[in-house]
């Protein structure tokens, strides 16, 4: 599978019918779900036909649009990888009372397109350019019970 414009416009075309404002595309080598794109000739990117093997990381585009919101969250369980393929994002870094203490313009062929974001460290990530696409990768699978804690605010 290609990772390029023709793919990123689809995805930007989700993004601009979702309330949103915002579309992921799962780039795992797990068997997909019905209807979840990203199939190549029939079968997932990579799969060797075992049924039981599963792809336990996180990997995903992102296409943002400025009007998203993505709430201020922390991964307690993996670091995050954050890479601008087209565009620009704002990723930002919060303590854990809600104070901003770092921020990070990374931009598709500038000097800085991507960040780590280590583990347990509040973040989001704020899109400066329409369409733009992240590339997203963590360590496990999304399960919604552990995966994301969100900041609370006091």
């Amino acid at each position: 599978m290609k990772l390029d414009n023709a793919l990123f416009d689809n995805i930007l075309l989700q993004a601009l019918a979702s309330p949103r404002r915002r579309m992921h595309f799962d780039l795992r080598t797990q068997a997909l779900m019905p209807g979840q794109a990203g199939l190549d000739g029939g079968k997932p990117v990579g799969h060797d036909g075992d049924a039981d093997w599963r792809d336990m990381s996180q990997r995903m585009l992102n296409v943002l649009m400025p009007e998203t919101v993505i709430p201020i969250h922390r991964h307690n369980e993996t670091s995050e990888t954050v890479i601008v393929c087209r565009g620009a994002v704002r990723e930002e870094f919060y303590d854990e009372k809600g104070r901003k203490i770092a921020e990070f313009v990374l931009e598709a062929g500038g000097d800085c397109p991507g960040v780590q974001v280590p583990r347990g460290m509040y973040h989001t990530c704020v899109c400066l350019v329409p369409g733009s696409v992240i590339f997203e990768a963590k360590d496990r699978p999304y399960d919604p019970e552990l995966t994301e804690e969100f900041l609370k605010s006091e």
